[in-house]
């Protein structure tokens, strides 16, 4: 494909989760990503564990930082890039907030929290910044979690601030380089949320969305193998592109998945297949990062039941039919047999001050069944001629 789409994975440590941070075995990590490599990937997304790598304000753990430029040297012998993810914050259903943090600080507005996490930056772009495998920062995991929490209820301007601070300074920090904000669906689909969606689809190199087809609503509105749940991510990508005044800037499908009890064995095949190939009709699209690359280990307690099985490969490394299924497509993509995004000609129109729920998305829906594939706009660029022809569009509905 022209726009040469990447593919890659959500890494989880096969034997320890990302608490092999502390438990450190090299070779632990080097047959992991052997083993992702060999699936087609060209990058993953790494977590780091914020308590671990910053243990205290004025402290950067030395040892953490060594491990993670160790990291990328086995990516690199694997032939994969990384983009590290920092503020990790929410991950897997915990949230790792520092010690340090009093229960009363708010880590999107307390000026003390906001200037830890600006050194941690600096300590670790000094480290990583410039290694040949860094695509970029994601600042954070799902913050948007951690906003609706008690101790961190934030506004949105005071997110979006959150979020224009951290990778302004990422970017100057290492310029030039991938920098993001890994944002679940929610400030995409839901009402009265603490980032804003111009802020989010005009600021860092790229614009992630997650998609999870269980955590929106839609598997149980549309069932396992419906348009909404085959084509969510879709939606939710060119919904991203309705709000980016560059129609040129890159979208990122940063997470989907699906865990063993949202559907059978064959629908899970189904769901990898149909989703990831709605995905890559998309243009603009700069890759597609499956959540994730590895099972967690049964030994560790605690995850809630579905976190255990979103893997492509076993803890043993062995390729689930998931995993062949998303290798498979992989290999078509890279030989040429998947046909390229065409512009979409149609566009919907989506009111400037409109939640853009699962209600909106019907229509997306419906298009979709109807043998088309519509693009989203504002309602405030309807009449931009020049933004339409960017875009390809000739059509309004």
């Amino acid at each position: 494909m022209t726009q040469a789409t990447r593919f890659g994975v959500n890494y989880v440590p096969s034997k320890g989760w990302w608490y092999s941070w502390n438990d450190w075995n090299d070779q632990d990590f080097q047959d992991d990503f052997q083993a992702i490599a060999q699936l087609g990937c060209d990058h993953v997304r790494v977590h780091c564990l914020w308590p671990l790598l910053q243990p205290n304000p004025g402290m950067v753990s030395n040892t953490m930082l060594d491990r993670l430029v160790r990291l990328l040297d086995l990516a690199e012998a694997n032939g994969m890039d990384v983009i590290v993810t920092v503020f990790n914050g929410w991950l897997s259903g915990f949230d790792f907030r520092p010690s340090w943090l009093p229960d009363n600080v708010n880590i999107f507005t307390d000026e003390a929290a906001i200037t830890a996490q600006l050194s941690l930056l600096g300590s670790l772009a000094k480290r990583v910044g410039t290694h040949p495998r860094f695509l970029g920062f994601d600042v954070a995991n799902e913050p948007c979690v951690l906003a609706t929490s008690t101790k961190n209820v934030t506004t949105q301007p005071q997110g979006d601030a959150w979020v224009r601070t951290l990778l302004d300074h990422c970017q100057q920090l290492a310029p030039g380089k991938l920098h993001s904000v890994g944002m679940d669906h929610a400030p995409w689909l839901a009402a009265d949320v603490p980032f804003g969606r111009p802020t989010l689809a005009n600021t860092g190199g790229l614009t992630p969305i997650h998609a999870w087809s269980y955590f929106t609503g839609a598997l149980e509105q549309y069932g396992p193998l419906g348009t909404g749940t085959l084509h969510l991510a879709e939606f939710m990508l060119e919904l991203a592109k309705a709000f980016q005044d560059d129609p040129t800037r890159p979208v990122w499908l940063q997470e989907y998945g699906v865990a063993n009890d949202w559907m059978t064995p064959q629908e899970r095949e189904t769901y990898v297949d149909k989703a990831t190939r709605s995905a890559l009709s998309v243009e603009n699209l700069w890759g597609i990062t499956w959540w994730c690359s590895h099972d967690i280990n049964r030994e560790l307690t605690g995850f809630v039941e579905l976190e255990y099985d979103l893997g492509l490969l076993t803890v043993d490394n062995h390729v689930k039919p998931t995993g062949a299924r998303f290798a498979s497509i992989i290999a078509e993509v890279k030989a040429g047999s998947v046909a390229e995004p065409q512009p979409r000609n149609t566009a919907l129109i989506l009111d400037d001050d409109q939640t853009p729920d699962l209600t909106f998305a019907d229509r997306f829906f419906a298009v979709i069944d109807s043998g088309e594939s519509p693009a989203i706009i504002l309602r405030s660029k309807a009449n931009d001629d020049r933004y339409l022809a960017s875009r390809g569009i000739t059509a309004i509905v």
